[in-house]
Order: structure tokens, then C-alpha cells, then sequence
């Protein structure tokens, strides 16, 4: 922490010229009334130098002493002066300088304002955010420095409003009048608070109108970026709908299968990435631990592909034109999926970490963060639905498919290996599932129930899309999304869920065929 204050003290020096700490000033903040210690530390903030960083430190931390009208700090089983550096001889009867809430407060805001200089993007946001908190006049002209020394604009977002916060506070109606004034810019829910906690005490009609005015300026910001938030959190959960339907949009929707084990095909995929982050916790070094997901997507995808490969080599070929032998075998199996997945994994829900690439958001509208995981999920969902398509509308195996899905008899006599090409397709639904499990354990814990949760969902957006239906499936599953987010605001998580599926109801009552019909001889007739 010292090393980080010397850096920002470096900064400091480069822009006014710095004032050394002296014996008097280090012994007027150690010692005497709170009001005169506060006094001490304000006037040593002013123009700090490396020393005063130093001192205000250790008395952060309880290491400093007095006797005799000295100061020492302590380090180790040694003391030192705090002017010089220099090793001193700590008295017998010296005595620990006590600092009570108030007192410790001032000297967290005077270190926070000396942090404002530092390197660390981070270290001066924090720095911000404590200044913030406390708003002193006496720190203006340090705000006032940082301001025109900063670079990022989020800092800078952040040192506004701590400058607004400070000359709001101000004994002079017009200083609080521009700063009102300035605020209206401000998209930051933290002024929102400000304006509501100043105006109710503000005595002037002037600045009163102005605090009004730029609140409501700031209500309607907050008001857009919320609207961008749900529609935001509406295409990440769209987007997690569609990889999940998409392997049904496959299996159910060209091949006709009811796959209820279509969940626990997702589940392996999720399992398979936690087995993937465990190897590479082992036996890789920690600087490439961060690409494990990289590494997961290929080993998701070809354990869920070869699981369902097996599915519909073992049990699927025997039950085609059968719906209801096979949703019951399929449900049957999903069960035995978890009961195993149980017995070698734990009951328990694991949890997989998202790499360090991963962490974080990118902050837009001023206080609308997009999580970064979110962000990549929402591109991986758009290159998976990019790849199904190019694979089944420009390859040999996509045109085997959909030869043996619109007439399997045909198909056979051009030659086409029905039996292969349904392994094949089942495979390349069932693997698309693990990739839709490899994305979901990026939000959320991974355990053995985890496709329950989203099997009836999936069904819903390959039905409302249209079943066969590459492009339904896109627009169900984006729109199922956005509508639940939009509801979920109005009426809560539970009673959007129910219109959610009251409105699907009554869609498919009017249209059965869902968004988009296939086209055939009858429907065109």
C-alpha cells in the first residue's frame, strides 16, 4: 500500500510543487483535540509529500507513538522518526496516539484524496468514491487538479459528481446553484440520490428550481438506461434460449423426436466444462488457466454429441413414428442421466468460474453495466446459430438431413444411408445441447437438475417458432426473452412466467403451425 501511495505522491509532486512534513505538523496531527488534529491533517494534505503519506499510514493502522513532545512510528520492533526516516529510540513511557471514529475518518479521506494522483485507475477511482462520501470544501482544489490530470472518462464521471457533491454542500447559494446546473448531465444513480438528500434541506428558491430541474434531467437518463437494461437482460436470456433450443430445433423440429432428455444432454455439456476447468487447475500452469472455456467448448460439444449418439443408436432407431413410446424411454433415460451424474459428481451444484476475460462489464448510459459474460454468451449463441445454419443449408450432411426428414423413402433410393444420416443428426442436436450447457454454467452453478430448468422452455420456443423452423426458433426464443424481462419489471419473476405461457397457449390456439409454416404442396395449394 505504501508502494502505491509513493506512486501517487509522484504524480502529486509533478503537478504543484510539494510541502515537506514537519516535526510541529506531525505532532499537531498526533496529538492535541480532535478539531486541531483535523485542522493538522487538512494543512498537510494541502501539498503532500511522501512522508506525509507515510505518517498518515501508520496512524490509519495504529503505529504511531508519542513521548516528550515527539513523534515515532513503529515498524516491526523498531521506531522511526517520521520527518527524517531515521532510526530512533522509542522511549519507555511513549505512548500510543488513540484516534476515535471521527478522527479516523478524516485520515481514510485525506489518504483517499492523496490517491487521487496515483497510477492505478482503480486505486483512484476508490479514491473518488471516498471522497464522494465525505464532501469537505477544504478538498476542492485537490478534485479541482485530478480533474484536469485525468484521462479516463469514468473518473472523470466520478470526480464531477464528487466536485458537485462538495460545492453543493457549499454556504454559497450560487456555487450550489452551479452545481445543481451541473448535475443535469449526470446519468449516475448516485446523483439521483444526491439531488433528493440536498433538496430537502436546500433553504434557497433559486437553487431549489435548479435541483428540481436537474433532477428530473437525470430521472429520464436513468429511466432510457433501465428500458436498455431489460432489453439487454431480455437478449442474454434470449440468447440462452436459443442455444438450448436449438439442438431441439434438430432432434424435435427435423427429426420429430420428443427428446426429454434433451436437459441432461445439456447437463453434460456443463459437466464436461467443470471437468475441463479441473484439469487445467491441476496440471496447467495459473496464466493459462483463463482459456479452460476455449478448451471446453470442442470436449462439451463431443461428450453431449457422443451421448446422443448412443441415445439414438440404443434406443431412438426402434421408436421413430412412435411419439409417445418415446417420450416416455427418453424421460425415463434423463432420469438415469442424473441419477449417474449424482453418483460420480455429488448431488451438490458445482461451481464453474468464468476466466478473468470474463470478469467485469463494459459501463454505457452512465450507469448501465453489461456484464462481460453476458456480452460473449449473446456472441456465442450468434456463431453457433451461424454455424447450424451454414451446416445444414450449404453441407453434404445438412442436404442428407433434410432429404430423410421431408422423405425418408426417396432419400433411400438416391442412395443416402437413412439409418447414418439420423445417427449424424441426433448427434449434432445432442452436442449443440452441450454447448448450450458449456454457456450456462458461465451464469449460474452447475448440478445434476440443471436442464429441468429450461427443457419446457426450449419446447416452447422450437413450437411458438415453428417446428423445422431455423429462423422461428431465432425470433421465439429473442422475443420470449425481451417479453419476460419487460414483464418481470411490471409484475415480478413468477406472474411473468404465467403470462409467458398464456400468451404461448393462446398463440398456438390461433396459430398452430407457430411463426413460420413450412411450406408444402398443401399449404400452397
Amino acid at each position: 500500500m505504501i508502494k502505491n501511495l509513493l506512486s501517487a505522491l509522484f504524480c502529486v509532486l509533478l503537478a504543484a510543487s510539494a510541502h515537506a512534513l514537519t516535526a510541529d505538523e506531525a505532532l499537531g496531527i498526533a496529538t492535541g483535540d480532535t478539531d486541531a488534529r483535523i485542522e493538522a491533517v487538512g494543512k498537510a494534505v494541502a501539498q503532500p509529500d511522501a512522508k506525509t503519506a507515510e505518517f498518515l499510514q501508520a496512524l490509519a493502522e495504529d503505529r504511531v507513538k508519542t513521548a516528550g513532545g515527539k513523534v515515532f512510528v513503529v515498524q516491526g520492533e523498531k521506531a522511526i522518526d517520521p520527518v527524517t526516516g531515521a532510526a530512533a529510540s522509542l522511549p519507555s513511557d511513549a505512548e500510543d496516539v488513540i484516534s476515535n471514529n471521527r478522527m479516523r475518518g478524516e485520515i481514510d479521506t485525506a489518504l483517499a484524496a492523496i490517491r487521487l494522483f496515483s497510477p492505478d485507475a482503480s486505486q483512484r477511482a476508490q479514491a473518488v468514491r471516498a471522497l464522494a462520501g465525505e464532501p469537505d470544501e477544504a478538498r476542492l482544489p485537490m478534485i479541482e487538479k485530478a480533474l484536469q490530470a485525468e484521462t479516463d472518462g469514468a473518473i472523470r464521471q466520478q470526480l464531477e459528481l464528487a466536485r458537485a457533491a462538495i460545492l453543493l454542500a457549499s454556504e454559497d447559494p450560487a456555487k450550489r446553484l452551479a452545481a445543481a446546473r451541473a448535475l443535469a448531465d449526470s446519468r449516475s444513480p448516485a446523483t439521483r440520490t444526491l439531488l433528493v438528500e440536498k433538496l430537502a434541506s436546500e433553504p434557497d428558491r433559486a437553487v431549489q428550481a435548479a435541483m428540481r430541474a436537474a433532477l428530473r434531467s437525470v430521472e429520464s437518463s436513468l429511466a432510457w438506461a433501465e428500458r436498455a437494461g431489460q432489453v439487454f437482460s431480455g437478449i442474454s436470456l434470449g440468447s440462452i434460449l436459443l442455444l438450448v433450443a436449438l439442438g431441439l430445433a434438430i432432434t424435435y423440429g427435423l427429426m420429430g423426436v420428443i427428446n426429454m432428455a434433451h436437459g441432461e444432454l445439456m447437463m453434460i455439456g456443463a459437466y464436461a466444462t467443470y471437468v475441463v476447468q479441473g484439469l487445467f487447475q491441476r496440471y496447467l500452469p495459473a496464466e493459462v488457466f483463463g482459456w479452460y472455456l476455449v478448451a471446453a467448448v470442442p470436449v462439451a460439444f463431443g461428450a453431449s454429441a457422443l451421448m446422443g449418439a448412443i441415445l439414438e443408436r440404443g434406443v431412438i432407431r426402434y421408436l421413430y413414428g412412435r411419439p409417445l413410446e418415446t417420450l416416455l424411454a427418453t424421460w425415463g433415460i434423463s432420469l438415469m442421466l442424473m441419477q449417474l451424474v449424482r453418483s460420480v459428481f455429488g448431488a451438490q451444484n458445482v461451481g464453474v468460474e468464468n476466466p478473468s476475460w470474463m470478469s467485469g462489464g463494459v459501463v454505457v448510459l452512465g450507469s448501465l453495466q453489461l456484464p462481460w459474460n453476458r456480452i460473449v454468451i449473446i456472441g456465442f449463441a450468434a456463431a453457433v446459430l451461424a454455424g447450424m445454419a451454414f451446416l445444414i443449408a450449404r453441407t453434404r450432411l445438412g442436404l442428407f438431413v433434410r432429404g430423410v426428414t421431408q422423405n425418408r423413402s426417396i432419400a433411400s433410393c438416391m442412395g443416402v444411408n437413412t439409418a447414418r444420416t439420423d445417427t449424424l443428426a441426433f448427434a449434432l442436436g445432442s452436442g449443440i445441447a452441450g454447448l448450450a450447457g458449456c454457456a450456462l454454467s458461465q451464469v449460474g452453478n452447475v448440478g445434476p437438475d440443471l436442464g429441468q430448468a429450461y427443457i419446457v422452455d426450449a419446447f416452447m420456443v422450437v413450437v411458438l417458432g415453428g417446428v423445422g423452423q431455423l429462423a422461428g426458433t431465432v425470433y421465439a426464443a429473442l422475443g420470449l426473452g425481451i417479453l419476460n424481462k419487460f414483464l418481470e419489471g411490471w409484475a415480478g419473476a413468477v406472474l411473468a412466467k404465467i403470462a409467458v405461457l398464456v400468451f404461448i397457449v393462446v398463440f398456438i390456439q390461433k396459430r398452430p403451425q407457430g411463426l413460420f409454416a413450412v411450406k408444402g404442396r398443401s399449404a400452397e395449394a
